[in-house]
């Protein structure tokens, strides 16, 4: 991230708005550029999916004593199904690697979310110098004339990528990773949906700008920091009871034991609702909205699919616990009576 912004930063120094300028006008064309990118490499790697590779090559596997050979690719259970097309969408092979880099890992975390905020800074440029006048190339100028909404959406989506790349190690976890194939769905996602479907309330300033009062500015910038601290309340709660449930900082939640051992928390912020980390979450992504006024519905697709995805999520959770823990679950949905927001649902 910070090579790519050095480069913009260097290029935007010579050439002055025109670079920034250029991406911003032709977004159309760049989706259109990706999207083909994500078909062919997600071609290549369905292709490359049957190869066979080299295994035990390693110094501890010859130090064990295993015989180097060749076996097929390691797979996706999901994507392994003997239909050629369902097989290419979900992705058949697991992590495809060129030699050690892993281009599933890369791509999950690089050039969608880079290029997410590189084409917010263009919309920002672009609003920028439609305010100030075609011809300006003062940067100081071009900043001033950004509207307050703007930098709302820039700073809010800009700290989201950057807390993401900081703590990338968490997404080795994430289903993407650890069970899904690397297929066109994964590529599609990476390479178009994020960079070009998250920079719609950018666009829209860009095209319509929207100065916010002081009152409805500090209260977006509320509304932001109340979801993030119910989403990194509950998550750092979650992970700390995990990792250790005898902590200090979690020796005063309560718990439901089921029979198989495992231990649902029923106090907390995991007293409050089943799922209340979703709700941060998506207060988070309605905040990213709301800076666009209600002139459109547009801006707000994010907040709506973003919505729906969630509460998919949650109709999955509910049914893989049900399974998991049958009449135990039954008690602590007793206990813990609400889905997303107490009262509500």
């Amino acid at each position: 991230m910070v090579t790519s912004y050095g480069a913009i930063a260097g290029l935007s120094f010579i050439f002055g708005p025109a670079p920034l300028l250029w991406v911003a006008s032709n977004t159309l064309s760049l989706c259109v550029a990706s999207t083909i990118l994500s078909i062919v490499q997600s071609l290549g790697l369905y292709v490359a999916s049957f190869r066979y590779v080299d295994v035990n090559t390693d110094a501890k596997s010859q130090k064990d004593g295993k015989t180097a050979s060749r076996a097929p690719a390691l797979l996706a259970e999901g994507g392994n199904s003997g239909y050629p097309f369902y097989d290419f969408f979900i992705g058949r092979e697991l992590n495809p690697r060129i030699f050690d880099f892993d281009l599933k890992y890369f791509c999950e975390l690089r050039p969608g979310l880079i290029g997410w905020t590189l084409l917010n800074a263009a919309n920002a440029v672009k609003q920028g110098v439609s305010v100030a006048g075609e011809n300006t190339d003062d940067w100081g100028l071009i900043g001033s004339s950004i509207s307050n909404s703007m930098w709302l959406v820039l700073v809010f989506q800009l700290y989201y990528v950057v807390d993401a790349l900081w703590y990338e190690e968490a997404i080795l976890t994430t289903m993407d990773l650890t069970t899904d194939g690397f297929g066109f769905m994964l590529n599609f996602g990476d390479l178009v949906w994020v960079p070009f479907t998250y920079t719609l309330q950018s666009k829209y300033l860009a095209m319509f700008p929207i100065n916010l009062s002081a009152p409805a500015f500090a209260a977006l910038i509320g509304l932001k920091l109340f979801g993030l601290y119910i989403f990194r309340g509950s998550n750092g709660q979650k992970n700390a009871f995990r990792t250790n449930p005898d902590s200090p900082e979690c020796k005063h939640l309560k718990y439901l034991e089921t029979k198989s051992g495992s231990k649902l928390l029923i106090t907390g912020w995991w007293g409050v609702a089943r799922h209340v980390n979703y709700t941060g979450d998506w207060l988070m992504a309605l905040s990213w909205c709301l800076p666009t006024g209600f002139g459109s519905i547009i801006p707000y697709f994010y907040a709506i699919y973003f919505g729906i995805l969630l509460w998919h999520r949650e109709q999955r959770d509910e049914h893989k616990c049900k399974n998991k823990y049958k009449d135990d679950w039954n008690r602590y949905c007793e206990i813990v009576k609400y889905r997303f927001v107490p009262g509500i649902y």
